[in-house]
């Protein structure tokens, strides 16, 4: 170990962590609004870079009708004028992936907008009937979700890894691409704009309130089925912005999603679920333990990082007042 390993090292601790930070970020909000733990955002994470490159050659995704046949039953399960969201979505949707065809910036607004529709789609269709249900019983179903995403992630794209072009091209130092400064600039933005968004913005603090008492929230007239939509919108544009960004420098493939997913659920663990600092914070803190250990320890250091939810889980439980779900 020297200065050039160890900086080489704090560079992809803090790259990694960033990204686990925001895909973190993006399972308290939707904890705390929806109580529902998303497993299978590391599969909406890579649904937008391998939309985004079989865009780019020529192709429709598989992804598209997953999108198209999700947004028909949100249709059918809504009433009256409920149901114009769901159908212009998908037709607009439709309508930009045909323009999108060999057109790159096209193609990476529909990749993003295609995860965000999924994502809303995903909530409304399978986790809003589900509103009563215990946390366990929407963990359940979440893991199911998991599980079929990846499998027709693996139908639809084939077990290939894909590496699209990268947004800006050159390093900076050995061991940095622009790449990896806009990927750390984009996860500074992100947790700038989502503390503006909760402390300043109306709608904001409407998800807060659902998030804190649902029943409260119900009596000031706010809608917590609503906003479980937009905790799954956001989340859903946080998961496939990072996608996009991270593809280039670590590839794209069905499979990959579910390790940083994994990674980024430690992080959430380690903020309890409900601190967002601490999530990202935790995230970063994962990251770095992650690159030293695959240094010293490579064999084990997947083995390592998921050891960390021990301690965490040990001191949540010291916190707890009283056996909850």
């Amino acid at each position: 170990m020297d200065a050039t390993i160890l900086g080489l090292l704090l560079l992809d601790g803090v790259q990694n962590g960033v990204i686990y930070g925001l895909l973190a970020l993006a399972m308290v909000l939707v904890f705390a609004v929806t109580r529902v733990i998303l497993v299978p955002i590391g599969e909406l994470m890579m649904f937008a870079p391998l939309s985004f490159v079989w865009l780019q050659g020529g192709k429709l995704p598989g992804t598209l009708w997953l999108a198209l046949a999700l947004g028909a039953l949100w249709a059918l399960l809504e009433r009256g004028r409920g149901r114009g969201l769901p159908l212009l979505g998908g037709v607009g949707l439709l309508l930009l992936f045909l323009l999108a065809r060999g057109s790159p910036a096209l193609a990476y607004l529909a990749a993003l907008l295609l995860v965000v529709y999924l994502g809303v789609a995903t909530y409304r269709v399978f986790f809003q009937p589900m509103r009563e249900a215990t946390v366990l019983a929407l963990l359940i179903m979440a893991v199911g979700l998991h599980v079929a995403y990846q499998g027709l992630g693996l139908v639809f794209f084939g077990p290939e890894q894909f590496r699209p072009d990268p947004l800006l091209q050159g390093e900076v130092v050995v061991g940095l691409t622009w790449q990896g400064v806009l990927v750390l600039a984009f996860a500074l933005l992100s947790a700038a704009a989502l503390y503006l968004f909760f402390r300043r913005s109306l709608f904001g603090k409407a998800l807060l309130a659902a998030a804190e008492n649902r029943l409260g929230a119900r009596l000031c007239g706010i809608r917590p089925e609503e906003a479980g939509m937009v905790a799954f919108a956001i989340s859903g544009l946080m998961a496939a912005l990072s996608g996009l960004l991270l593809a280039p420098l670590i590839n794209a493939a069905y499979f990959m999603g579910f390790m940083l997913g994994l990674k980024a659920f430690v992080a959430a663990i380690l903020g309890g679920l409900v601190s967002y600092p601490v999530a990202f914070l935790g995230a970063v803190l994962v990251g770095l333990f992650e690159s030293f250990t695959s240094f010293y320890a490579s064999a084990y250091k997947e083995a390592l990082v998921f050891l960390l939810l021990v301690p965490a889980l040990f001191y949540q439980s010291l916190r707890a007042k009283g056996v909850e779900e």
